[in-house]
């Protein structure tokens, strides 16, 4: 279990290498005033994995920064930061808050903000990059080399973000100490824009969803968006994506074909997935994720590739969920078959798509799984669950407010539905 953690956190940085960034960044965060910090292409930053971004809009505010940590609800003082204000008011609305790392979790300091009654949060990095020079000589300490730290930041979500609606960036040590120069010291104004680009090419969005069925996060979606996908009918074409490790990169799949990872893996450790509860003696095993996620793969073979819609698809998740989403029947044939029935699935062309294109229990490849790595590979993909839309990767709260918003961007200008 040691063994595959260590090496699934080594192809993922491998792939965050590849990528260029950890997340995929395609927002922009730019200084309309005053011009001396405008920057072509705006500044380099992080999105928060948390909070609801206006998909294709943005938000361009006075920015108020403030050196308090922003950890305690009950400490915040609105009156504070800078620039100053006549009479010592608060932060006028709308505004955007600049606050520093650290100290509490990113959704905290989210949290607070949005109480406090900001549009958006920008949180200061106070740390450089180790391979960051210019950030490391601009500190000119050596602390600055002591503590700096190897890998970027990502703005997860510490489980507790639902709540979450203001958007957040995370802005680099060098760039942000260019802001509190400008409104501490020289107290003067700011304004910022966070913008979400969203392409909208032509009258149809394209759209997919890179989960596996042990996450919990977009379980809710999952239930409720069916009819919001019949809706939009062949307006848009939707693309289920099971996510699931490489087992020959992460060498669970020996040389001599030896299952090195036991029950994480399907096909001699060639397909395996994350132990839900972390006991590889109880409870679901990431083999068994692995086989359910080829299930869906199949059904939506069968019953969504078509029309890109997929109804009976959304039906079988629906019911799987309700039904055999528990430790006791997550791989219960009788359960499932109950799904199929429900669902009004033909279980019997399910399962021979699971075999015919491989199965899961001989040492030989999957041709279906073998899709979704390279599919994988492409796209990028890191944090799950992860929902694009006309490529562009979606952050905050994955509800159905926020993908219908995002959705509703895509299209071209008067070709909504």
């Amino acid at each position: 279990m040691v063994l595959f953690r260590a090496l699934t956190v080594t192809f993922l940085a491998s792939r965050v290498a590849a990528n260029g960034t950890p997340d995929n960044v395609s927002s922009r965060l730019q200084v309309q005033i005053p011009k001396s910090l405008f920057k072509d292409g705006g500044y380099d930053h992080r999105e928060a994995l948390f909070g609801s971004p206006p998909y294709g809009g943005s938000i361009s505010q006075t920015v108020y920064y403030t050196d308090s940590d922003f950890c305690d609800k009950n400490a915040i003082d609105p009156t504070s930061g800078y620039p100053r204000r006549e009479n010592n008011d608060p932060w006028p609305s709308p505004f955007i808050l600049m606050v520093d790392r650290g100290s509490c979790s990113f959704v905290q300091k989210a949290r607070n903000a949005q109480h406090a009654g900001a549009a958006g949060l920008i949180i200061a990095d106070n740390l450089c990059l180790c391979n960051d020079q210019k950030c490391l000589n601009e500190t000119g300490s050596e602390d600055a080399f002591v503590q700096c730290e190897n890998n970027e930041p990502i703005m997860a979500d510490d489980g507790s973000g639902g709540d979450i609606t203001i958007p957040a960036f995370l802005m680099f040590k060098v760039d942000a100490n260019l802001i509190k120069q400008e409104v501490k010291d020289r107290q003067g104004i700011v304004q910022l824009e966070m913008s979400w680009a969203m392409p909208n090419p032509d009258s149809k969005v394209e759209y997919e969803l890179w989960t596996v069925p042990s996450e919990e996060v977009s379980k809710d979606f999952q239930k409720d968006w069916k009819d919001i996908a019949k809706s939009l009918g062949d307006h848009s074409y939707f693309t289920p994506h099971q996510y699931i490790y490489d087992g020959v990169k992460s060498r669970c799949h020996g040389a001599d074909g030896r299952n090195l990872c036991l029950n994480l893996c399907t096909n001699n450790g060639r397909y395996c997935a994350t132990d839900p509860d972390n006991d590889l003696e109880h409870g679901i095993s990431g083999a068994e994720v692995v086989t359910e996620a080829l299930r869906r793969i199949c059904v939506w073979k069968y019953y969504g590739q078509d029309d890109g819609v997929g109804i009976a698809y959304w039906d079988y998740i629906f019911e799987f969920l309700k039904r055999c989403d528990s430790d006791d029947f997550f791989a219960n044939k009788d359960c499932i078959n109950d799904v199929y029935k429900n669902s009004k699935i033909d279980g019997k062309r399910i399962d021979s798509c699971m075999e015919d294109s491989g199965g899961t229990t001989a040492d030989s490849t999957n041709t279906l799984l073998e899709r979704e790595l390279d599919a994988a590979s492409r796209r990028g993909v890191v944090v799950l669950p992860t929902m694009f839309v006309n490529t562009v990767a979606l952050r905050g709260s994955l509800s159905t407010n926020t993908v219908f918003s995002a959705v509703c961007a895509g299209f071209h200008e008067g070709t909504m539905p």
